[in-house]
């Protein structure tokens, strides 16, 4: 119950306090609970960009249709997927696995094999597309780890990715932007934070057959 108490609480907050920052235990937090998602295959195939520098936000800001979260959060979360899923991808997921179980590689090699065909069997834009689809699964897990945390948050996907990713130079590492989340803590002029949550009733969401 105390988690649903937490997502209760939250909502994607508009305006943040500028001179709230969260701790870094707390940020350590987020980023273990975003390393702890699940994901296809478990390959991991998304980066987490942290941004903090001042200036570099106020850079991005513009791309992000001017909204203030972008410079006023404590922290802005860049979430990225690959835009070309490489073997060594699918090596290194294997090798952690092998040594998580004290195994050798070789013992797991016909699984990243299978991985590997099944990925080649895919058109190069479904790949991408199946890997941008990835970073939604941590966001949800930011989220959920924020509210618990009474730590606001709002997830944005009002942005421009191909400016986002010329002034971070992504394109380079492979990487390309798909979502946001702005992290901190409420202003008390957000005017957003007191009105109700509106969900639909479970009735409308469920269906049991």
């Amino acid at each position: 119950m105390k988690m649903l108490e937490s997502l209760r609480w939250r909502y994607a907050t508009k305006k943040f306090d500028a001179s709230k920052k969260i701790s870094g235990e707390d940020l350590e937090y987020l980023k273990e609970s975003i390393r702890l998602s699940p994901s296809s295959y478990g390959l991991q195939l998304f980066k987490v960009l942290i941004i903090e520098d001042e200036d570099l936000r106020k850079k991005l800001r513009p791309a992000a249709w001017d909204q203030s979260q972008i410079t006023d959060a404590s922290h802005l979360f860049v979430f990225c997927n690959y835009i070309k899923v490489e073997d060594e991808h699918i090596d290194e997921y294997v090798q952690l696995k092998a040594d998580a179980l004290g195994i050798d590689f070789s013992e797991l090699s016909g699984y990243g094999d299978f991985v590997k065909g099944v990925l080649k069997e895919k058109d190069p834009k479904e790949v991408t597309a199946w890997t941008a689809r990835q970073p939604y699964i941590a966001l949800g897990n930011l989220l959920t780890a924020c509210a618990t945390q009474k730590i606001d948050a709002c997830p944005m996907e009002g942005f421009e990715p191909e400016k986002f990713s010329e002034i971070l130079g992504l394109e380079a590492a492979n990487l390309q932007p798909v979502v946001l989340a702005t992290v901190g803590y409420r202003s008390a002029e957000d005017q957003t934070k007191d009105q109700p949550k509106v969900r639909k009733p479970a009735d409308r969401i469920f269906e049991s057959r």
